[in-house]
């Protein structure tokens, strides 16, 4: 697949959002920020069921974030962590495929490479999301710096679910 850098794919039936309605019943864009962890696994379900059971338009957003030593990193080093990250591309977009024609969801898969909480944010600006769905952190360090579910919560720009 070559170095990821950003990526857009369409799955499922296609969209059609209708007129624009203000206080509507649910939301009508979810946004998941995903990942091949088990609470992000389970974040990506959890915004499945219930794209499926709002009949609202999934966007799946995997975003590649190398970590603060890439830079200082041996050539061999970089190479591993990006190979990671195409193997987890690969399995959230064979899942994503399947899962879109059972569930009748449209779903965009979107890869992005960069800092995750900016990178989520602004897709879920971007798609005018009503709904961000995150994994819990699994990561103890978050308990100081905030993981990024907690970081979306604090943007106050839409309702957050942290699926633990």
């Amino acid at each position: 697949m070559g170095r990821v850098e950003q990526l857009v794919e369409e799955y499922g039936p296609s969209w059609d959002p209708g007129p624009y309605e203000r206080g509507t019943d649910g939301p009508r864009v979810i946004l998941v920020g995903a990942d091949t962890s088990p609470t992000g696994l389970r974040a990506t379900a959890y915004g499945g069921g219930l794209a499926r059971r709002q009949r609202a338009r999934l966007v799946v957003v995997y975003v590649a974030a190398p970590t603060v030593w890439t830079g200082l990193a041996a050539a061999a080093v970089v190479d591993v962590q990006q190979q990671t990250f195409e193997e987890e591309i690969e399995q959230l977009r064979a899942e994503l495929r399947d899962r879109a024609a059972d569930l009748q969801v449209p779903v965009t898969f979107v890869v992005r490479r960069g800092e995750t909480f900016p990178e989520l944010r602004q897709a879920a600006q971007e798609v005018n999301a009503d709904m961000v769905v995150v994994g819990a952190s699994e990561q103890g360090g978050h308990r100081l710096v905030g993981s990024v579910g907690n970081r979306l919560v604090r943007a106050a720009t839409w309702p957050v679910v942290v699926v633990p």
